[in-house]
């Protein structure tokens, strides 16, 4: 199972995320989960929405470059040791994480991590057999 992540590159100048986040905005997507990386040039902005092609189509429209990724979502329970249970299974299967980020939900006590591995179906696979929650894209955008 495997959900659709947006990539932005993004000039480091004023106003850019808001031009961003107005243009999926405008076409009525909503936003799940972000993060961003940068150097003193520029970044890239990573999203989770909820409607990933309408994203896409509204953000090169306004001339930004763009692009989808595919990454998977597990969820953990939100208490000590679950995280570092999860990131085990994936170490002990030669599965190397290129990167990743979290959001927590009170309401439903637990952890969402949005992760971009080596090797996805493995991923999957393993944190599953190891009783480790993947979500779906439809239980990510629905959130």
């Amino acid at each position: 199972m495997q959900i659709q992540q947006i990539s932005i590159f993004v000039e480091n100048k004023s106003g850019r995320l808001a031009e961003i986040t107005e243009a999926v905005a405008e076409v009525g997507v909503d936003i799940r989960a972000v993060s961003i990386a940068d150097t003193s040039d520029f970044g890239i902005l990573r999203l989770i929405v909820d409607k990933p092609k309408e994203a896409v189509e509204a953000l090169k429209e306004k001339g930004m470059t763009v692009s989808l990724t595919s990454v998977i979502a597990m969820g953990i329970n939100d208490q000590p040791g679950e995280f570092a249970k999860a990131l085990r299974v994936l170490a002990d299967n030669t599965i190397g994480v290129e990167y990743m980020y979290a959001f927590v939900s009170r309401e439903h006590g637990k952890a969402f991590v949005i992760l971009r591995v080596d090797d996805s179906n493995r991923a999957v696979e393993v944190l599953k057999e190891n009783g480790i929650t993947i979500l779906s894209a439809e239980e990510i955008y629905g959130m």
